[in-house]
């Protein structure tokens, strides 16, 4: 009788909850140190004023969407300025590109939000439900008791509140901060911001709460990129294998004088945010957050070895430290060609957006023709264009523009509505302006004669000028 076949192993292993123990050192000090700057960053931001004058609004950073304006403390930026956007973005992949070429994945350690808000969520995990040993029991307890059921209310009701408070920072970015608080708390702000708020909400409290290093294993393609960014010479956590192997319990009288310095105690592991074990090697889940050394050291000092046993190291020192020397200077792998090159190209865009910053002028114009008819020919045998002028005024007080032309003795400007070659420009808009350019006399039209000229627009109040190229058609003289 033939066997039945067994069945065909399973390729998806289901995820192991992982609780992180509590650590203390230099590396989750600088991480408690950079987590208060940053979520302090992020929610006091909105709050923060800014006197820009009568008709603007006071808040230091706002991304004015209705006015399509963005707001940064006396920086004003214009939707056709969008290239100091780009620019910024371009500025931090190669800041992203530098760090990691110099330090590995040092931004998804320290700064990442996931790693920032996921450090958060886990902090109050703790407070409330005890370190790693207790929170291993309680979610291997199966039955539900009351204590259970009040801890994890009690967990899930923060979690909750924090996402709620980073889904209100998040909208305060787009709207006056204290009117929309108050809008939100009456029930009278706009649908979207309650939409954005929920949203938000509901990914802070899933992704820091319970997917955690999902997110930065299956979700976050930049540890697949990072590979691209990295070399022998980069910094990154590794394990001193030749000093720590072979490992095991240094117990006298059992030939503890023959293992390394590596005891088997685990505690790189218990501390890892991500659930991996730093000596097995780099690996794709290391976010290089320094944990690891934190506890490697503490328990080094403990038995009374040297730290670095787990440490920052590159691959190019492995041959000088196994053969006893010790590895070069941290400015040998941090300064070097392709570090430099990067720094040169960040400095290189972020000069030329301050310059550019500088010099962009403080009215701008635009010209459009009016092709549908090319030109007019008048009652007095003038001919005519009209052209389609728009002006923008960057100040916060109305001023008055004057519009003239150069290049061409024989045109001259009529504006549509006034008699005068003068108009006045609303504080902080843009105004669209019919113009007419005639040129007099008793002119043959010719479809096949253009005449360039220049149009100039000057701001009465300060004598800043801008001004835009454009051809006139038919006969000039």
């Amino acid at each position: 009788m033939a066997e039945t076949p067994s069945p065909a192993p399973s390729l998806y292993a289901a995820r192991e909850p992982i609780f992180p123990r509590r650590v203390s050192g230099k590396f989750r000090n600088l991480k408690w140190v950079l987590m208060i700057v940053m979520l302090g960053i992020y929610y006091i931001t909105p709050w923060i004023r800014w006197d820009r004058g009568p008709n603007l609004p006071d808040q230091a950073v706002l991304v004015d969407m209705a006015n399509r304006r963005f707001f940064f403390f006396w920086i004003e930026i214009w939707p056709h300025e969008f290239y100091f956007v780009a620019g910024l973005l371009i500025m931090a992949g190669l800041g992203l590109f530098l760090f990691t070429s110099a330090l590995g994945r040092v931004w998804c350690g320290y700064a990442c939000p996931q790693t920032v808000w996921t450090d958060l969520y886990i902090l109050v995990e703790r407070w409330i439900e005890g370190d790693r040993n207790a929170r291993l029991r309680l979610h291997r307890q199966k039955e539900w008791d009351l204590r259970k059921a009040r801890l994890r209310l009690t967990k899930w009701v923060v979690w909750f509140l924090i996402g709620l408070a980073t889904g209100g920072a998040w909208v305060f970015y787009f709207a006056d901060a204290p009117t929309l608080a108050v809008d939100l708390v009456t029930g009278q702000a706009h649908p979207v911001a309650y939409t954005t708020m929920l949203i938000l909400t509901g990914t802070t409290f899933f992704f820091g709460g319970f997917a955690r290093e999902q997110i930065c294993i299956y979700a976050c393609p930049w540890p697949r990129i990072q590979a691209a960014m990295m070399d022998e010479e980069t910094l990154t956590i590794g394990y001193r294998d030749w000093r720590g192997e072979p490992r095991g319990k240094h117990r006298k009288g059992e030939g503890a004088e023959n293992l390394g310095d590596c005891i088997d105690c685990m505690a790189c592991v218990n501390v890892c945010p991500m659930g991996i074990d730093i000596r097995d090697g780099q690996q794709l889940g290391c976010i290089t957050c320094g944990l690891c050394i934190d506890a490697c050291d503490d328990i080094m000092a403990k038995i009374g070895k040297e730290r670095g046993l787990v440490d920052y190291l590159a691959l190019s020192d492995e041959p000088r430290e196994r053969a006893g020397g010790k590895p070069r200077p941290i400015w040998h792998h941090v300064f070097r060609v392709r570090t430099m090159m990067y720094t040169g190209l960040w400095a290189l865009v972020g000069i030329g957006l301050v310059f550019a910053l500088f010099i962009r002028p403080e009215i701008e114009m635009t010209v459009a023709p009016v092709r549908n008819p090319t030109f007019v020919t008048l009652s007095d045998g003038s001919i005519r264009n009209t052209y389609d002028v728009r002006l923008l005024n960057k100040h916060g007080e109305d001023r008055p523009f004057r519009m003239t032309l150069t290049g061409n003795e024989f045109l001259r400007v009529q504006l549509e509505g006034t008699p005068y070659e003068t108009v006045t420009v609303p504080a902080n808009e843009t105004l669209l302006q019919r113009v007419y350019v005639v040129a007099p006399g008793a002119s043959v039209p010719a479809n096949d004669e253009r005449t360039a000229f220049r149009f100039w627009v000057e701001d009465l109040t300060n004598g800043d000028r801008a001004y835009k190229d454009s051809i006139f058609n038919g006969r000039t003289n």
